[in-house]
């Protein structure tokens, strides 16, 4: 079982560090197929495996000089820090006045319907306007959005950020990669140190997490090294893969736990 997790983060966070997804996008929907662990533990298990991908993925972006405008990302990460608090305030909330069938569907038809919003969206991109947007306050607030997304769905945030940085920055899918990591390791932090302060992480059951993010740094450093090399159409191709394939496990996922209610 331990060589099932090691390879299903491998291979998520390798195509989140190249795509900008995180890869919690793929560990979280497959962890619930597995259904060793509750969603508030699923929930702990990926923001720590995400986040570790994010800070290798980082350093290996600036040690290649990847382009980062600093006027949009700063902003964007303050906005993620608090999506990240209010993010896990509310699945806390969610999770104690339901059972974990009920949080699995709610997460997964979610997941599933921006998935496929985002999946549309990318196909259709170049023929849709973008805002344009400068400034400190649209940093903010598409920081906030996508950071308390990300964090109450537990996937780390990717293909939200991604198509968000696209529409209201209209910037192309590498920048929005680049700069989406950096947002989701501000959020993801922000959902960590949350943890932190409400009990700690005594109460989860992390056994498995050593290997998880073992297997996290090599992906976000493969991952991060394959974006410089792939083309913008090659990247494309991989993000809109990966959605498709996240939106047919969530439906699994919904089917299954219906049929097990």
């Amino acid at each position: 079982m331990e060589l099932i997790y090691f390879m299903v983060v491998w291979i998520a966070t390798t195509a989140g560090a190249l795509t900008g997804m995180g890869g919690g996008v793929i560990i979280k929907p497959v962890l619930d197929v597995i259904g060793e662990y509750d969603a508030a533990t699923i929930g702990v298990l990926c923001s720590c495996t995400v986040f570790t991908m994010s800070i290798v993925s980082i350093h290996k972006q600036v040690r290649q000089k990847a382009k980062i405008d600093l006027s949009i990302a700063l902003p964007l990460s303050a906005g993620s820090i608090l999506g990240g608090w209010s993010g896990e305030r509310l699945l806390r909330y969610i999770v104690a006045g339901q059972d974990n069938a009920r949080v699995v569907i709610t997460q997964n038809s979610l997941l599933g319907l921006l998935l496929l919003g985002v999946y549309l969206y990318m196909k259709h991109k170049d023929h849709l306007p973008t805002l344009h947007a400068k400034g400190v306050l649209a940093g903010l607030v598409t920081g906030l959005l996508a950071g308390m997304a990300s964090t109450f769905l537990g996937i780390g945030g990717g293909p939200i950020n991604v198509a968000a940085l696209i529409f209201v920055f209209s910037m192309d899918t590498k920048a929005a990669a680049v700069n989406s990591i950096l947002t989701i390791f501000f959020a993801q932090l922000s959902k960590l140190g949350t943890v932190l302060l409400h009990g700690g992480f005594s109460g989860y059951d992390l056994h498995v997490l050593p290997l998880m993010l073992v297997a996290a740094v090599i992906g976000g450093w493969s991952g991060a090294k394959w974006n410089r090399q792939m083309t913008q159409k090659q990247v494309e191709q991989a993000f809109n893969l990966v959605q498709l394939a996240v939106f047919a496990i969530c439906l699994y996922n919904i089917a299954s736990t219906l049929t097990g209610m």
